[in-house]
């Protein structure tokens, strides 16, 4: 299993959309580096759901449902997306600033590549930030 953070606006869509909804297509994803990431994706890795603009924190946890595929949103039929479901959220909510903090989360893309919407999270990352967020990793 492989680990991930994907972000999103939460004006565009938040994690109180992903809840009522359960599943969504993570698409419109433009950056070439991240449809990369998008394509690693195999259905059953999670990722760390994480509101960027203002907020810029960690709110909860989606599984891989679908593996990708073209988006149709995308003309030039360049991009992919996946399908994501809703696995559950955050206890407390792990902002930048906190991961920042973190020497042990130094090296997190997340740190060192913040406007990449689509990322990978090694395992002893992925353990930790759950363990700051109070989800049982």
């Amino acid at each position: 299993m492989a680990y991930w953070l994907v972000k999103t606006e939460p004006e565009a869509w938040s994690w109180d959309q992903q809840v009522k909804g359960g599943r969504t297509n993570w698409d419109g994803v433009r950056n070439h580096q991240a449809a990369n990431n998008l394509k690693a994706m195999k259905k059953g890795d999670l990722a760390f759901f994480y509101h960027s603009g203002e907020e810029r924190q960690v709110v909860g946890i989606v599984r891989v449902s679908g593996e990708h595929r073209p988006d149709p949103k995308d003309a030039t039929g360049k991009f992919v997306m996946v399908e994501m479901e809703t696995v559950g959220p955050a206890k407390t909510p792990v902002t930048l600033a906190r991961i920042k903090a973190e020497p042990r989360l130094a090296d997190m893309v997340l740190v060192k590549n913040a406007r990449l919407s689509v990322q990978p999270v090694d395992a002893a990352q992925w353990k930790l930030v759950c363990r700051i967020a109070g989800i049982k990793a």
